[in-house]
């Protein structure tokens, strides 16, 4: 039996990794403490899953695949969007976990059938790689802010 090449190895790594760590940091948080916003500005939970969900959609796209949801009708977890002005606009965090599966199943389906990563694509694969790896440590950070223990131990 063939092996995968590496990178689709790596990748498979970093995205079931990174959904493990955003589950176990989302673990028991209400809608109302999704929406707290520490030091009354920073992004708070609901966002920044949101916002995770929004930059997924991107990364299956560049893998050949659709999006999870209408980017437009979710504009307000876009990068650059400032949350606490869009607040009304975040949907329920029951949602986002949905969502959030949606994108997962789709991710770990392609990543598994696919034979290899163009070349013209490595940069951006990467990049989201990383990007998943900042915000959901940024999930954990919020956890303990909200007064919930810490979920990674």
């Amino acid at each position: 039996m063939e092996t995968k090449s590496n990178d689709i190895e790596i990748v498979k790594v970093q995205v079931f990794s990174s959904h493990k760590v955003i589950s176990l940091n989302i673990e028991g948080i209400t809608h109302e403490e999704s929406m707290v916003f520490p030091n009354g500005e920073a992004n708070c939970m609901n966002w920044i899953l949101g916002h995770l969900i929004y930059i997924r959609n991107a990364f299956l796209n560049i893998l050949g695949e659709e999006s999870v949801w209408d980017g437009e009708k979710f504009s307000c977890y876009n990068r650059g969007e400032i949350p606490l002005e869009r607040k009304d606009e975040l949907v329920s965090f029951e949602e986002l976990k949905s969502y959030l599966q949606q994108s997962q199943d789709k991710l770990e389906a392609k990543i598994i059938s696919i034979e290899k990563f163009a070349p013209e694509t490595i940069n951006d694969i990467a990049i989201f790689c990383l990007h998943e790896i900042y915000h959901s440590g940024q999930l954990g950070y919020l956890r303990r802010i909200l007064g919930k223990p810490g979920a990674i131990k």
